[in-house]
């Protein structure tokens, strides 16, 4: 009875012993996992980037463009905030390649030349096909957005060179965003109340907007190499792995990495924030 006795406590301390490690082992490859060596976290903030006209050829009428990431006029993928006056309104014409278009601020129009104005506010997204004839109108004392392409370079031309390559324009007013929480999206940690919406993909990287609620504090986890993030409404703050340092990226700010990185971020607005991520990899959201 006494020997049974002492084999139970021994079974008992071996199984206690061997969770005890298996727990410890769990938190030591939790910890490694977010020691990031060399890390490439990258901040650009909206006062920094440097605007030029987005089309010469119209002189003082051509709207503003300022490069984030990529270059315009080369032909790697590009994204750059676009500014446009109030009351602006191009002529008819077509782009030599498909671009995608986030709106910052205030309201923009783009459609068929014959479309009726719809007017998209801050976190609406379009896209618009190559080749395909359409007008791009603003109103507002102050017009952003962003826009991304795959390739460049990015070039205006005439509609006398329109063609039809099978894609369609799309154009989701911010109301009709879909928003998918921790319960519909394993890219959501379950204790998170961020939320996701994916809005397109292809064979090499897809594009999504996350949404902050107003207390968050916490990490986005990106694994891979390719992460561009715009700040499309709201203020965050966001630390620098490299050197602790806080910055406060406001709308037009960016961050982003080239390689598998920890974004710590938290909200510093009164309302929720919405961020445009691109990337070629996944990402949590914590």
């Amino acid at each position: 009875m006494i020997k049974s006795t002492i084999y139970l406590f021994l079974i008992s301390g071996l199984i206690v012993s061997c969770n005890n490690s298996i727990k410890e082992e769990k938190a030591t490859e939790n910890t490694i996992s977010e020691i990031i060596e060399n890390p490439t976290n990258k901040v650009v903030l909206s006062s920094e980037i440097e605007f030029e006209k987005l089309n010469p050829a119209r002189g003082d009428q051509s709207p503003q463009a300022g490069t984030i990431w990529g270059d315009r006029n080369g032909t790697e993928a590009t994204g750059f905030l676009a500014k446009f006056v109030d009351g602006f309104s191009s002529p008819p014409h077509i782009h030599n390649i498909t671009y995608r278009a986030v709106v910052i601020k205030g309201s923009i129009h783009n459609d068929d030349p014959k479309a009726e104005n719809m007017w998209m506010k801050s976190g609406s997204f379009w896209t618009q096909p190559q080749g395909e004839s359409h007008i791009t109108s603003s109103k507002g004392k102050e017009n952003i957005a962003l826009v991304e392409i795959d390739n460049g370079p990015y070039l205006v031309h005439s509609t006398d060179k329109a063609s039809d390559n099978g894609e369609r324009p799309i154009n989701i007013d911010v109301s009709n965003i879909v928003w998918l929480d921790n319960s519909r999206s394993n890219w959501i940690d379950s204790k998170s109340k961020a939320e996701i919406s994916f809005l397109w993909e292809n064979k090499s990287s897809k594009g999504l907007f996350v949404k902050l609620p107003k207390d968050f504090k916490g990490i986005i986890k990106s694994n891979g190499t390719i992460l561009h993030s715009v700040i499309i409404q709201g203020e965050l703050n966001y630390m620098l792995p490299q050197n602790k340092e806080t910055k406060v990226l406001d709308t037009g700010s960016y961050f982003g990495a080239t390689n598998k990185a920890i974004h710590t971020i938290s909200n510093n607005s009164v309302n929720d924030i919405i961020i445009y991520i691109r990337t070629n990899g996944k990402i949590k959201v914590e």
